[in-house]
């Protein structure tokens, strides 16, 4: 059910509020694009600056959206577990797929505690958890053993796993076994991620270029090889873009000549500078979605 390309999408903002025309407007694009999931709220969608009414606004208007056409992951991690306990209850309540359940970050909890939040959030909501381990966000990295451990509670299907080692894959697949969902989700790993076991990626990239990103993970899928790392070169220097202020930022402005969306972020993240801004507009020049001149 989760696989291929699913967009970490971005939330759009209009003189400080939510967008909600834009939200829907953005998963319809999405759709056509041939994206295979959605990714509400999570890092890329600016949660921790959303209100929790928000949050769940973003996940209904997005599941209403996709509905009958493509799965939605909800993010509804947080770094108390009473909290993502709420978050993952209203997103089953508003009929989400599943919910992407990051790491509890600052807290800094040893491996115990880890599992425990994890089993807390199983325990007491009937909805699948893909687990998500950013370490670069977190300061925390789910070892192996961990996501192993993890990995037997009843409702964990999965993990996005953002730390950029492919290493981590087959590590997974001997330990929790080849049905355990493997995403991806650092962009420029994607080709070798998929090359060494796992099943697509959750994609800040594909907010920008979501045609060639589904073209590039059902490439992989029919096992197409040549035709993906054809895509891959022509991704891989805007993966590189919008990682050069910090993200969302130089995704909103991508989308932003491309005339989806504007570039309007919440504090404390402001919009990318003129050289970020160039190297996506380069980038995306590249990829074929500008043109030259």
């Amino acid at each position: 059910m989760f696989q291929g390309s699913i967009t970490a999408l971005i939330t759009p903002f209009k003189n400080g509020a939510v967008d909600e025309d834009i939200v829907v407007s953005l998963a319809q694009r999405q759709i056509e694009a041939g994206t295979h999931g959605l990714v509400p709220c999570g890092t890329t969608g600016e949660s921790a600056t959303l209100t929790f009414d928000e949050h769940m606004r973003v996940i209904e208007l997005v599941v209403a959206t996709a509905k009958d056409h493509i799965p939605v992951i909800a993010g509804t991690g947080s770094n108390n577990t009473t909290v993502a306990i709420q978050n993952q209850a209203r997103a089953a309540e508003l009929g989400a797929d599943a919910g992407l359940v990051v790491a509890p970050y600052y807290n800094k909890p040893n491996a115990e505690g880890l599992f425990q939040h994890f089993k807390a959030i199983n325990d007491a909501v009937d909805l699948p958890i893909i687990v998500y381990n950013v370490p670069g966000r977190t300061v925390i990295d789910m070892d192996a053993e961990t996501v192993a451990r993890i990995a037997d509670l009843e409702h964990v299907v999965g993990i996005k796993d953002a730390t950029g080692d492919l290493t981590r894959v087959p590590q997974h697949r001997r330990m929790i076994g080849e049905e355990f969902i493997q995403l991806s989700g650092d962009d420029p790993t994607g080709l070798g991620f998929n090359a060494t076991g796992g099943q697509g990626m959750i994609s800040v990239t594909s907010n920008v270029a979501p045609e060639l990103c589904s073209r590039f993970q059902d490439a992989m899928m029919l096992n197409d090889w040549e035709t993906a790392r054809q895509l891959n070169d022509r991704l891989m220097p805007l993966h590189q873009a919008l990682f050069t202020a910090p993200s969302p930022g130089p995704s909103k402005y991508g989308m932003s000549l491309l005339g989806v969306t504007n570039s309007e972020m919440r504090l404390p993240l402001t919009e990318p500078d003129d050289v970020s801004c160039q190297r996506v507009r380069a980038a995306m020049i590249i990829a074929g979605l500008l043109d030259p001149s």
